[in-house]
């Protein structure tokens, strides 16, 4: 029996190599992060005929790393997931190996890299949230530019490497905003490439598909009796074509969006009209031509580092209601221990 043919002990056995080099490198720190995150997720979509299911389970993730000095930082851990109900011990385990440049403004990641907080803040018109509970992890880079007025965002995500009989799949999008006082602009975008497999497959032809959002809006927070406020507008634009059979379809619409909190209590009104879109990573709701979504939220106080949210949804389109609940915790606990001597 070989540590190849056991997951596990490769794993294991990587660790232990990793936690010896960490005595010889010349490293200021040696850091430590460890994520826990639960979720339950109701989706009732039958009456819109969209695809109803519950997404029930938890996530682990440990990262060990060096921070090498102010600047680079590398990490290495896992990512687990166990879905309630499933007879595994974990449903996929997801390598999480990755560099971090940090300076001033700018920050550039590159191997594979939690999205909590760096992709996060997409429309799910343009980036599906479901994407946090089954693709956790980036596998690519990023570059990040950020100050006090201007947020500037690149990456690539590579979803599927090609092979004999697997297809080439990978994402690159863009995000960034300016704000000025009140006032804001904000734009993202996201691109799919879908190229098939090594060996052609008769008929088959390279697809594209993706879309983009641009906002505008005042965001009044601290400026009212409520803790937050913000009011924006924008358009959406999808673009898909499949190449050598068509050239590009570019449906559009306009969006209005209205969100406000207090007391940890929060609604948020999302209005979409015009053309019907097919985001193949976009949100399955704006196949319809209007569309409205209403969010009340609550984010209970539970402990420190613990963050928790309860969500009820509501979905109008094609003359129904559709629901949703979700609920989720998410527990993270960060330390380092300095390698110099005082």
């Amino acid at each position: 029996m070989t540590i190849n043919k056991i997951p596990g002990l490769k794993f294991l056995f990587f660790l232990t190599v990793f936690s010896f080099a960490v005595t010889t490198i010349n490293a200021q720190e040696v850091e430590g992060n460890l994520n826990i995150h639960t979720f339950a997720d109701n989706r009732e979509y039958a009456k819109s005929e969209r695809f109803s299911q519950t997404i029930f389970g938890i996530r682990f993730s440990p990262e060990i790393g060096l921070l090498l000095d102010s600047t680079h930082r590398i990490r290495v851990g896992f990512n687990a997931l166990h879905e309630f109900g499933s007879p595994k011990f974990t449903n996929k385990i997801d390598p999480v190996v990755y560099y971090e440049y940090r300076k001033k403004d700018w920050n550039f990641y590159m191997g594979v890299f939690p999205r909590h907080k760096l992709l996060s803040d997409f429309p799910r018109a343009v980036l599906t949230d479901t994407f946090n509970y089954y693709r956790p992890n980036v596998e690519g880079m990023l570059l990040k530019y950020e100050n006090a007025n201007w947020r500037q965002l690149l990456f690539i995500d590579w979803t599927s490497r090609q092979t004999a009989t697997d297809r080439e799949n990978f994402i690159f999008g863009l995000s960034g905003s300016y704000k000025k006082d009140v006032f804001f602009i904000s734009h993202y975008a996201m691109m799919l490439h879908n190229a098939g497999p090594a060996i052609d497959i008769p008929g088959d032809h390279i697809q594209d598909n993706g879309a983009a959002a641009v906002k505008v809006g005042v965001d009044l927070s601290g400026r009212t009796f409520l803790d937050s406020l913000t009011i924006n507008t924008g358009g959406l634009m999808s673009f898909e074509r499949v190449r050598s059979i068509g050239g590009w379809r570019t449906p559009k619409g306009l969006l209005l969006e209205a969100q406000l909190e207090y007391r940890r209590f929060g609604i948020t009104n999302s209005f979409y009209t015009g053309e019907a879109h097919n985001i193949t990573y976009g949100d399955q709701f704006y196949t319809a031509k209007t569309y409205n979504r209403t969010d009340l939220t609550w984010r209970p106080r539970i402990y420190k580092g613990i963050e928790g949210q309860f969500t009820l949804s509501f979905h109008f389109l094609e003359g129904v209601i559709d629901s949703q609940q979700a609920f989720g915790i998410r527990y993270n606990i960060t330390g380092s221990k300095s390698l110099k001597g005082k």
